[in-house]
């Protein structure tokens, strides 16, 4: 393995390590965990209260700086410097956690604020590094690797914690509550671990340092953004589509509980997608360099599509499973290709700046979707309806695609 792949390798494993956070602490472990042992003082709507703030603060600091570090990055050549600090924020944040008392809940509030912000700017910073090992040709494959193990490491992680909650005596613990703490402690030193690799082998180019400040920097590059019509039309179509896809996600498991579905076969569909979106993504990227990136995003939106439809009619877990699994098979693709279009359709030199504002909207993301779903589910009798509101989303956002001028590709090379 030559340098330039070991560091797309080395890349594409800062996915494995930090979607660890994402599967076992906020989809997994935490919100389950603050109400039944931290926060279990608290009235009901006092907890939902709260958690949504520490989620909402999280994404608003983040909004908030992503763009002006992502600028000052992109001038200093230190994208990497910001990515070390926002792992070691979240990582150590996260195993934190394991020391914090039953009852305690301010103080397990405070970590998983403090993770989720570092989840979210690295994030950021990791997706701007993309352009520091591939080139256009091998971006869409190198995207789709990374989320690949993503996905299969988040997915390894989460299912042995959740083995480790059912069955605690095995591995010498006293309980499922002692075993998630266990868990957090694990996601914090695997997500230090496994980014070694990243900072070790990702070589950043040094910039130019432009003269003027981080915001006059930032202005600056928003009315370029405005500028660049195939930019401005992607960031609209990402954020209409992004927003559905997100939507889906994050109300899946609920709908399955309001349809009388087991919470057992609700975790087990969560861990299938996740061992199916490996290849899945992985397979995308390797299709999207021979079919284009453009068709196989439209693919996706067709299969999403097909599968807000299926969840009207919805009757068994079984069928839950079957849409379930179609969403693996494209989820994991929708994003790793949008990622590797964008990066294509900016200037490599301001791929920070330009990362934070597509981060910015991905914060944005899942905003939308849910008001309209719960406005429609708040005003229909028929409960199944309002997952239909999501069709606009997917068919207005390929529209807006389709008028984005298909950036250029050159010959790929292997990994």
């Amino acid at each position: 393995m030559n340098a330039e792949q070991r560091a797309r390798w080395s890349w594409a494993f800062y996915d494995w390590a930090n979607s660890s956070f994402a599967t076992t602490v906020m989809a997994g472990f935490f919100p389950l965990f603050f109400a039944s042992y931290w926060a279990h003082d608290l009235e009901p709507g006092a907890r939902t209260f709260w958690l949504g703030i520490a989620s909402s603060a999280a994404s608003v600091v983040v909004m908030i700086l992503a763009p002006v570090l992502g600028g000052l990055a992109d001038r200093k050549g230190y994208k990497k410097r910001f990515l070390f600090l926002a792992t070691l924020l979240g990582a150590a944040s996260t195993a934190a956690m394991f020391w914090v008392a039953n009852g305690n809940w301010t103080v397990a509030l405070t970590l998983f604020t403090l993770g989720s912000i570092g989840f979210f700017a690295g994030t950021s910073f990791y997706d701007s590094l993309i352009v520091a090992v591939a080139g256009p040709e091998e971006m869409d494959f190198t995207s789709g690797l990374g989320y690949g193990l993503g996905y299969l490491g988040g997915g390894l992680l989460f299912a042995l914690n959740v083995f480790m909650f059912l069955k605690p005596q095995t591995f010498g613990l006293a309980d499922g509550a002692q075993a998630v703490l266990w868990s957090f402690l694990m996601v914090g030193v695997w997500w230090m671990l496994f980014s070694l690799p990243l900072f070790r082998n990702v070589h950043e180019e040094p910039m130019h340092d432009q003269s003027g400040s981080d915001w006059q920097e930032l202005v600056r590059t928003f009315r370029q953004v405005l500028t660049m019509k195939p930019v401005l039309l992607f960031l609209g179509a990402y954020w209409l589509y992004i927003d559905a896809v997100d939507t889906i996600i994050r109300m899946a498991v609920d709908y399955g509980v309001k349809l009388g579905f087991a919470p057992g076969a609700l975790i087990g569909a969560l861990l299938m997608v996740q061992f199916i979106g490996f290849p899945a993504a992985v397979a995308y990227g390797w299709l999207a360099e021979r079919f284009g990136t453009r068709r196989m995003i439209y693919l996706a939106l067709l299969v999403y599509g097909a599968v807000t439809v299926g969840s009207y009619w919805l009757e068994s877990e079984r069928d839950f499973f079957i849409l379930a699994a179609a969403i693996g098979c494209v989820q994991g693709g929708i994003q790793s290709l949008s990622r590797s279009y964008y990066a294509r359709l900016i200037p490599a030199e301001q791929s920070g700046q330009f990362f934070g504002f597509y981060n910015m909207l991905g914060k944005f993301a899942a905003v939308l979707g849910p008001l309209v779903v719960g406005f429609t589910a708040d005003v229909v009798s028929n409960q199944r309806l309002p997952i239909l509101t999501l069709l606009p989303f997917f068919m207005i956002g390929g529209w807006l695609l389709a008028k984005v001028r298909e950036p250029a590709r050159a010959r790929v090379s292997k990994l």
